[in-house]
């Protein structure tokens, strides 16, 4: 029973943090985060922190809560010592080829089925590296929060952890299968050309994510009224006097993954993403708050504004309407597009990353890396 009313309490505080947690989350982490885990939470989240870095943190707290109790039979203790780590890497980054050989290799199969059956395990076998990698990062940026020292700088880890992930054998999946591209997006758009307002909204939505430098489904979700302001017009043609202008805006990025809010930071976004984004504002009357809000089944407008996931399924449903395979293409596909058609377009890597709020030019330079290779192939074979 004492049980019973300490998780109904968890939930309760947990329900607080709604507007960052996973849909339905609180129940579920109820059961599996303590009273100290929730309370770092709220802490985390009174301080201002991300919603998408916080969401991150909750996610992985609770994985690793979950993993702990099961793989040793004790709560995740802080400071977590290097021989639990190493045993974390163990269990998560293997040789799929050992394993078939030796089955105490990797994750100990009573613990991943322990895990399976509640859902807490996603995949069979090991994990993405970048995954292991996050949650090393996020269980390190945990214990700061919480005033103890990380084990994570400890030199077996290191070597461990490189070891581990040479022996995984996965290679990084990109967000997106595929990027959407300028012809894909075109594709797109001719879903959404009426004038109904999921049309009006859908179409704002495509336009500035990837017009305004492929903006992450995090930021089109939270873009507000006060981030946006008009600017002169601008010439279509920077370089042709005779150039007719278009209408441009001005957003302001505020606190994203690679910026925070006191830094200023802002893109720009013109023609008919400029269009688009007035066409929708003017219909939906918007004057303050979220610019991207749920529709309802009537048609009407809501006042909430629309969950990152939700912008993902709105790309995902305007690609099967346009006979697309929607597991090819996510809201980050939006991200990966601008870059890669900036690169097809001869566009100054400086200049896309500026556009983008790229931080990493290895990260943004992979994008035209692509393009060159395969210009440069097309060119040998003749095509």
């Amino acid at each position: 029973m004492a049980s019973s009313a300490s998780q109904i309490k968890r939930a309760k505080q947990l329900d607080a943090l709604a507007a960052v947690l996973p849909m339905g989350a609180a129940d579920r982490y109820a059961k599996i985060l303590t009273d100290a885990d929730v309370a770092t939470l709220k802490h985390l989240a009174d301080a201002g922190m991300g919603a998408n870095t916080l969401r991150a943190l909750a996610s992985d707290l609770a994985y690793l809560e979950a993993w702990c109790q099961t793989a040793t039979g004790h709560p995740l203790p802080w400071p977590a010592d290097p021989e639990l780590v190493l045993k974390f890497i163990a269990h998560h980054l293997w040789d799929p080829e050992q394993k078939a050989i030796d089955p105490a290799h990797g994750m100990p199969d009573e613990v991943a089925e322990d895990l399976w059956d509640r859902k807490i395990l996603k995949v069979r076998g090991p994990h993405a590296p970048k995954t292991i990698s996050r949650r090393l990062s996020n269980w390190s940026t945990l214990h700061q929060w919480k005033g103890v020292e990380p084990p994570f700088d400890h030199p077996g880890i290191k070597k461990a952890l490189r070891l581990a992930m040479k022996a995984s054998g996965r290679e990084p999946k990109r967000k997106s299968r595929k990027p959407v591209t300028r012809d894909i997006l075109e594709r797109l758009l001719a879903t959404c050309s009426g004038s109904k307002a999921i049309d009006l909204r859908d179409r704002a939505i495509l336009l500035i994510a990837f017009a305004a430098g492929g903006r992450r489904r995090s930021e089109v979700a939270t873009l507000r009224h006060s981030q946006i302001s008009a600017t002169d017009p601008i010439k279509l043609r920077p370089a042709d006097p005779t150039s007719p202008e278009v209408p441009c805006v001005r957003i302001s990025l505020g606190r994203t993954k690679t910026t925070t809010a006191g830094q200023g930071a802002f893109v720009f976004a013109a023609g008919r993403a400029a269009v688009a984004l007035h066409d929708w504002i003017q219909f939906a009357k918007i004057t303050s708050g979220p610019i991207f809000r749920e529709i309802r089944k009537d048609g009407s407008i809501g006042a909430n504004p629309l969950t990152p996931q939700s912008v993902n399924l709105i790309l995902k449903k305007r690609c099967r309407i346009a006979g697309l395979d929607p597991a090819d293409f996510s809201a980050h596909g939006l991200r990966s597009g601008f870059m890669t058609q900036a690169g097809r377009d001869g566009v100054p890597l400086v200049d896309a990353m500026r556009q983008s709020a790229h931080k990493s030019v290895q990260q943004a330079a992979g994008y035209y890396d692509e393009q060159e290779h395969a210009q440069s192939l097309s060119v040998r074979v003749g095509l």
